[in-house]
């Protein structure tokens, strides 16, 4: 996915100033698509020299710069022809998970308070999605198709947060049953294949 896929569907969805756009950005397509406003703006040219965006003078700045974007017929194209084609499964690819390796290589290397602080993200950002759950998604409300894959979306989100934390669970249990402190000798190449 690139990132002007991700701002021509925020665009779709509402038409809007740079600043506006990089704010909503980062509330919704930002939890799971990352950009700073520097990228969010150097694209937004890009796009509007490749003729799938314009941008006017927003009346409403008065004589500051600011621009109001929108999305042109060849944008909404790019998009569909985009969104028709087959995506890449995310990859895992995650520095502690080969630390976690080399604790099982070489002994306990005092993982558990990483473990203990990685866990408490997961947590801090699972509390966060249901929080908006909560406030944006009220169960026994009617719903347009919009807003139900809207749902959808941060259920992922929050599947995905549940799914960390049960393994950060599992994963402390398993360090935890070794005494702290206690180091192991590493096992041989013949004791380490059986």
């Amino acid at each position: 996915m690139s990132l002007a896929h991700a701002l021509l569907t925020s665009l779709l969805e509402q038409p809007s100033s740079g600043y506006q756009l990089a704010r909503r950005f980062d509330k919704s397509i930002g939890h799971f698509w990352q950009a700073t406003h520097q990228q969010i703006y150097r694209e937004l040219g890009r796009m509007e020299k490749a003729g799938w965006i314009r941008s006017e003078p927003d009346p409403e700045a008065g004589r500051g710069r600011k621009r109001s974007y929108s999305v042109l017929p060849a944008g909404e194209a790019e998009l569909m022809r985009w969104a028709g084609e087959s995506a890449p499964l995310a990859e895992l690819r995650d520095e502690f998970l080969v630390r976690l390796r080399a604790d099982a290589v070489i002994g306990p290397l005092g993982l558990i308070p990483e473990l203990e602080r990685r866990r408490a993200l997961h947590a801090d950002k699972l509390r966060a999605y249901r929080a908006i759950e909560a406030r944006d998604f009220p169960s026994g409300a009617q719903a347009s198709r919009q807003r139900r894959i809207h749902h959808l979306i941060l259920k992922a989100g929050i599947q995905y947060e549940a799914g960390w934390i049960a393994w950060y669970d599992e994963a402390l249990g398993t360090l935890v049953m070794d005494a702290p402190g206690e180091r192991k000798p590493r096992a041989s190449g013949a004791e380490a294949g059986r």
